[in-house]
């Protein structure tokens, strides 16, 4: 089945997707599966822009049974299916359980449907109908259908089937550290034994990277890991999708997979034949490859002299050439800024050399200009692509298309649409030639991104309060149909695919100081303090909507209780020692917290006063003091989001946040300078904070002296 052609198989780089595991009734179960592993990939770099490069097929293959083997594990059982894709390598209990093999054999046959491919110009992605993360790459990919992180692992997988990338983990097995790499320099380029220094004077591997900001994070440098050893290698970023899944190919893997995808396609699909000479009085055309993002560059010279322009038809008749034999040539080069190395660069680009001779005359070709082939059309274009046509040559005549948009006209080559700067909504383009119309609708409006947090310990607009793990969900919607992929990054790291949760797609993205182990990998990783995250997401059409971003501040998570209050507590209530927790607790009388002790309120309400003098810790989290609020020389004070109806004073304070917080009475605090983590406090009575001990702050400081007395 047909997904996305934009050429013959001939000429194209032909990705195939097989399923395996899907009965007759989950058949429509794998073309969502396909469908939400290509939009996937359409988002991430070089696929994205050398998508006209791919034709893409799926075979819808029925399985009498539903499932593969061994499933999550080898006391699952074991399948009839017609690929015999299988976990732990198809069973083998000396393999490892994330891989998932299948029968080679089969998978080449049913790709021989495919007409037109073969395995010199084909790719074999095969899809598990599976819930469990797994995947491989070799000479074909494999991958789970429908694990949360499944459509990563396919680009992952293709980065080793198709580009010979090499995984960047420091473990083989899971939780197994992977040791020193003791062998020689790797052959694989983004792995090294070299130091920054020696790859810059050496000039080898990413050197002509080095220090640039990472596609996936941070600066490519040199970070200690990889090949499955902890210690004794190294390869360019912290963290690529060749390290972690989410992330985008880093500027290196990035290079190689452009490298492999025009490898097998031709940089010139046609041209005027060059076997025999031709005459003065015709038109030489090339047809080069059409990426999404950008034009390929096609400059002629004419005996060794440069003509000026960038054209894909030259008419000889403009020349004036003097009598005799003249060398035209044609060269096709691709300008992309993902390719650094001159030997890649000279791959990507191609010439085409025509003898003219000005004593041939060049006989009437009958040919009239038309359409041939064009940018696809059954799909909405993003606002930024580049548009192509192709047409037929005669050789007497230039044919001139002219693009229509927005009731303007453009005639030329390709249309870059993003350098027309569209306005948001839907546009249509034509493109006219000799009475005949071409229509694409344009989608100039990204997609909208919604985030959604646990609820936090305070906030204001943007800015949240936690101390503790909070989660996070995105939601991306398009005002049109197609998978929509959200992203986030966190203090300007990598752009990270947002695919729910590890564990199931449903649920939403956990953050915690140390992280949730998962299967021996630790994921959402979040150290205390001030963060900013931003969040996208970008449509089937490859718009990006506008990136936004809201401010997430961790605070220290109160200690551990060893005596719990909850419910009504009536008369006064004194901590001697130990932590106490009121744990929504409705306490009818002041408390007093003794030296050393430590109290933690979460919710509830105190009716009288609540003094702490020298305690070791404090916090004070969305509950409610009828009395005054007294706090003097703890290790630890956290009040946030709390409702205080008297005064309130902390002096002495070896750490103090006050946030979020309101206060009726008078706020003092003489010495101390509490954060409020960005989240404001509302103080009716008067801030004293911050200032000398005078006044009421002097009368305050005065009844902190007496406390402590």
């Amino acid at each position: 089945m047909p997904v996305q052609v934009t050429g013959v198989p001939a000429k194209r780089f032909n990705l195939i997707i097989l399923g395996d595991g899907y009965t007759e009734a989950e058949q429509s179960k794998f073309r969502s599966d396909a469908d939400r592993h290509l939009n996937v990939m359409w988002s991430i770099e070089p696929f994205k822009s050398y998508r006209n490069y791919i034709n893409v097929y799926r075979v819808d293959i029925v399985s009498g049974e539903s499932g593969i083997s061994c499933d999550p594990g080898l006391d699952a059982p074991r399948r009839t299916t017609p690929l015999s894709m299988g976990f732990w390598g198809r069973c083998n209990p000396a393999s490892v359980q994330r891989l998932i093999t299948m029968d080679n054999a089969a998978a080449t046959r049913y790709a021989d449907l495919v007409t037109g491919t073969a395995s010199g110009n084909r790719q074999i992605l095969a899809l598990a109908n599976s819930g469990t993360y797994g995947g491989a790459g070799g000479s074909y990919a494999t991958a789970s259908g429908s694990n949360s992180m499944s459509a990563l692992i396919s680009p992952h997988e293709l980065g080793h089937s198709l580009g010979g990338l090499q995984d960047e983990y420091d473990y083989y097995q899971r939780g197994v550290p992977g040791g020193g790499y003791t062998g020689g320099e790797p052959s694989s380029a983004h792995h090294t034994l070299l130091t920054e220094r020696e790859l810059s004077d050496q000039r080898r591997k990413w050197w002509r990277w080095l220090g640039e900001p990472s596609e996936s994070g941070g600066p490519i440098a040199r970070y200690e890991g990889g090949l499955y050893y902890t210690t004794g290698v190294w390869r360019p970023s912290a963290h690529s999708m060749m390290k972690t899944l989410g992330y985008y190919f880093d500027q290196v893997g990035r290079e190689v997979m452009t490298q492999r995808i025009t490898a097998k396609t031709p940089v010139i699909q046609d041209a005027t034949p060059t076997g025999a000479p031709v005459g003065a009085d015709r038109v030489l055309w090339v047809e080069p490859m059409r990426p999404v993002s950008h034009s390929l560059v096609t400059a002629w010279t004419v005996d060794g002299k440069a003509l000026p322009g960038d054209r894909d038809a030259l008419d000889l008749r403009t020349l004036g050439l003097t009598p005799g034999t003249h060398t035209v040539t044609a060269t096709v080069s691709d300008p992309t800024g993902f390719v650094r190395d001159p030997a890649v660069k000279e791959a990507m680009t191609r010439t085409r050399t025509w003898t003219v001779d000005t004593a041939l005359s060049t006989p009437p070709d009958g040919v009239e200009p038309a359409f041939v082939s064009s940018t696809p059309a059954d799909r909405p274009l993003g606002r930024a692509d580049v548009v192509y046509v192709e047409t037929t040559h005669p050789a007497a005549a230039v044919p001139e298309v002219t693009w229509t948009v927005n009731g303007r006209r453009h005639t030329g080559g390709d249309l870059d649409l993003g350098a027309l700067d569209l306005p948001k909504g839907s546009h249509t383009l034509t493109a006219a030639l000799g009475g005949r119309t071409l229509t694409w609708t344009v989608d100039a409006t990204g997609p909208a991104t919604a985030y959604e947090l646990s609820r936090p310990l305070a906030s204001a607009g943007d800015t949240y309060v936690y101390n503790g793990p909070f989660t996070m969900r995105l939601t991306g919607t398009d005002d049109r149909e197609g998978y929509v992929v959200s992203e986030s990054r966190v203090d300007g790291d990598g752009w990270f695919n947002y695919f729910g949760w590890p564990t199931s797609s449903e649920l939403p993205w956990t953050f915690s100081e140390q992280g949730t182990v998962i299967d021996s990998l630790v994921y959402g990783k979040l150290p205390r303090g001030r963060h900013t995250i931003e969040y996208r997401s970008i449509d089937a059409a490859g718009n990006p909507g506008r990136a936004k971003e809201f401010t997430v501040t961790t605070i220290a998570p109160p200690p551990a209780c060893t005596r719990t209050v909850t419910g009504v507590h009536r008369g006064a209530l004194t901590v001697a020692g130990g932590v106490t927790c009121l744990d929504g607790a409705q306490v009818a009388g002041a408390v007093t917290v003794r030296q050393g002790a430590s109290l933690v309120v979460t919710g509830g309400s105190v009716t009288g006063a609540l003094t702490a003098v020298e305690p070791a810790e404090v916090h004070l989290l969305g509950a409610r003091v009828g009395g005054a609020l007294v706090v003097n020389g703890a290790a630890n004070l956290t009040v946030v989001g709390a409702d205080l109806r008297g005064a309130a004073l902390f002096s002495g304070n070896a750490a103090a946040v006050v946030s979020g917080t309101t206060v009726k009475g008078t706020l003092a605090c003489p010495g101390d300078t509490p954060a409020d983590l960005g989240v404001p406090n509302t103080v009716k009575g008067g801030n004293r904070c911050g200032e000398l001990p005078d006044g009421t702050g002097g009368r305050a400081y005065e009844a902190v002296q007496h406390l402590r007395q």
